[in-house]
């Protein structure tokens, strides 16, 4: 008993700061991919998140790339709009990108029948942006407002982006 004790007691002496000195090297590999392993093309059209990009974490720096290599094959208008969000993106605060990912999130989790609901909301608000093309959707009247979330669904992250509707995120 004795001795499973000193070995235990070893064991745990020499495992310890191994794995503590794993998990430090794991913090100090850097995020990839950086700014200047994008080809040229990517950090051209993801050139509105230049700014962000050390900010950002792994998952979403592979979401833009993914986003990025779609981008040639989207039709003009989505790609103007895809370069709209991302400028309107990253000139919001911190505290404003977190809103609208909760606020987001909080969408998700609606019963189905409610998102059906609100997803029907946000379609004719397009709409009747799409019929009064002289209006911004900055001098527009808020979307409206729905039971069981408080306004219509942000600009969805990157991570829930579909190829043909592509959204901005940090």
């Amino acid at each position: 008993m004795a001795k499973a004790l000193v070995a235990l007691t070893v064991w745990l002496c020499l495992a310890l700061p191994a794995a503590a000195a794993q998990v430090t090297d794991a913090k100090k590999k850097p995020v990839r991919p950086a700014w200047s392993e994008l080809t040229p093309a990517q950090q051209k059209i993801l050139a509105p998140l230049a700014s962000e990009w050390d900010a950002m974490d792994a998952t979403r720096r592979k979401k833009w790339v993914s986003i990025a290599q779609r981008y040639p094959k989207m039709k003009p208008q989505q790609q103007q709009r895809l370069q709209k969000n991302m400028t309107d993106w990253a000139k919001l605060a911190p505290e404003q990108r977190k809103a609208a990912r909760d606020k987001y999130q909080g969408l998700e989790e609606l019963p189905p029948d409610k998102r059906r609901e609100v997803t029907a909301q946000w379609k004719r608000y397009q709409q009747s942006l799409a019929a009064n093309p002289e209006l911004s959707p900055s001098d527009a009247p808020a979307p409206p407002e729905t039971q069981g979330a408080e306004t219509a669904p942000p600009p969805a992250d990157p991570g829930t982006a579909t190829a043909g509707t592509p959204a901005p995120a940090q």
